[in-house]
């Protein structure tokens, strides 16, 4: 049997004592799962996943979920970065340890289990040193971080310090939505590209927006307009975002319909 641990809020304790573990989507082929990593020698290279995930734990912290798997279920290992050489491989649980076990630096890698794990497989729930692994990536001490609006996490423990003493370009009020909205049609019939573009991302960083002033974008004749309109609604609560995404989950690009899966805004059929 395989030994791994999944670190998950400590608010799901109970309930992964009392039924497991369930299969949640993450964007990768549809497939539905959990990932976890080897129990390791070393505490810290098996817990070095820790300070990244409690970046968005909740106010609790995590807890590590010991889990027991047969040595030829079905897994797929690689690195989190998806790089050539590195990317997830099918294998099978006692491969991934070994594979794992074997590296000169495995920080960095996981392994994706697709499916839930049973209560059964649950060999233990416990409390972990909340100051173990690396942030944002392996080996970035000593770099500087990045300020931008996608890096960011929006009301972290002194991102409004950092962002004061390393601006970003996009910090700062955006323009008002009638001014991108203006830029917008002033970037002509179909419209420049980037210029649309650039409004677009802008308009994404708002938490609601006029969807049906921006409708006539789906029919776009560059598919990186209508992939970045995908982007750019799919974190509005406005009324009209799940039906323009829906139009948009038919359109011919493949980039266009990759973007609007990525969203998890509809529901499958």
């Amino acid at each position: 049997m395989a030994m791994f641990v999944h670190l998950t809020p400590a608010a799901n304790a109970a309930r992964i004592r009392k039924s497991g573990i369930r299969a949640v989507s993450h964007g990768r082929d549809d497939d539905k799962g959990l990932f976890c990593f080897p129990v390791l020698p070393s505490y810290t290279l098996t817990h070095q996943w820790l300070r990244e995930l409690a970046r968005r734990s909740g106010p609790r912290g995590l807890v590590a979920v010991h889990l027991r798997l047969p040595d030829d279920e079905p897994v797929t290992v690689g690195h989190y970065s998806n790089r050539p050489g590195r990317a997830h491989v099918p294998t099978t649980a006692g491969d991934a340890v070994h594979r794992v076990a074997t590296m000169e630096d495995p920080r960095g890698w996981e392994v994706f289990l697709p499916r839930a794990v049973t209560r059964a497989e649950v060999h233990r729930v416990r409390a972990v040193r909340q100051v173990t692994g690396w942030r944002y990536f392996p080996d970035s001490n000593g770099r500087p971080p990045c300020t931008c609006y996608g890096c960011r996490v929006r009301g972290e423990y002194g991102s409004q310090r950092l962002r004061r003493r390393r601006p970003h370009p996009f910090d700062g009020p955006a323009p008002a939505t009638p001014v991108l909205l203006r830029r917008i049609a002033e970037a002509g019939t179909p419209g420049d590209p980037a210029q649309v573009c650039a409004a677009l991302h802008r308009l994404g960083m708002r938490r609601r927006g006029p969807v049906g002033q921006l409708a006539h974008l789906a029919d776009h004749p560059d598919p990186v307009v209508r992939t970045a309109l995908a982007e750019t609604v799919a974190g509005w609560s406005t009324p009209g975002v799940d039906a323009l995404l829906r139009r948009l989950s038919e359109d011919p690009d493949a980039d266009v319909r990759e973007a609007v899966d990525l969203t998890d805004r509809l529901s499958p059929a």
